[in-house]
């Protein structure tokens, strides 16, 4: 309002300046950080091409896509907005504690897929989710995936190459291109929407989460 008055010499009021914003499509969000300048433009427009075939493909059921990540849940959860009275803090205890991991698959058929633990995730535990997750889809089977160093380890080679005769193919996407998985939005929205912002103890918390795994397609859906 004062760069206004100052440049221009106009006065407004913040109401109407929302309402201007508002009439423009516009809307109140909370800022994102952007890789977009370290990533290789040319290999994400490939990567895009490459996954629009994938997507061809899987609508002529000739293969599944499974669009692959690992995200954690921790007591105390990320901070976020929320409407608080003028004067006071918006507070909850910052508890401590293990995280909760979660390995995903949001697959092309609809579904999502997952396995959550207590432990760390790591090659081992990565490639035995692949085992069951082929299972569960009964099919060729493209999984989208990033660069993670466990989604690459020496130690399973042998694993992943078993698996890849048996009809799996992993498709790694080039750095800085988390648009390009799906199920990262989808942990976000989970993450900043769909978990109440309360205080949890591990209980809770893994109730919680399953409860909204579970949901996925019905009580709680996704759009793109």
């Amino acid at each position: 309002m004062g760069r206004l008055k100052e440049e221009c010499d106009v006065e407004v009021s913040i109401g109407t300046v929302r309402n201007a914003l508002k009439a423009l499509g516009t809307i109140w969000k909370r800022t994102r950080h952007s890789l977009k300048k370290k990533r290789d433009e040319v290999r994400f427009r490939q990567a895009e091409l490459a996954i629009e075939e994938m997507i061809a493909q899987a609508e002529r059921d000739e293969i599944t896509i499974a669009y692959v990540d690992e995200t954690g849940f921790a007591l105390a959860q990320p901070n976020r907005s929320a409407w608080t009275p003028r004067g006071k803090c918006h507070k909850i205890d910052a508890n401590r504690g293990k995280r909760l991991n979660v390995i995903g698959a949001m697959l092309s058929t609809g579904d999502l897929y997952s396995v959550t633990q207590w432990k760390t995730t790591n090659s081992i535990l990565f490639t035995e989710f692949l085992e069951l997750l082929m299972k569960y889809v009964g099919k060729p089977l493209t999984v989208i995936l990033d660069n993670a160093s466990f989604h690459k380890a020496k130690a399973v080679q042998p694993i992943l190459k078993a698996l890849a005769r048996k009809g799996l193919k992993l498709y790694f996407l080039p750095p800085y291109s988390p648009e390009l998985n799906r199920i990262e939005k989808y942990w976000h929205k989970v993450k900043y929407e769909l978990m109440e912002f309360k205080t949890r103890n591990a209980k809770t918390l893994e109730e919680d989460v399953r409860k909204i795994l579970a949901g996925f397609g019905t009580d709680y859906v996704m759009t793109f």
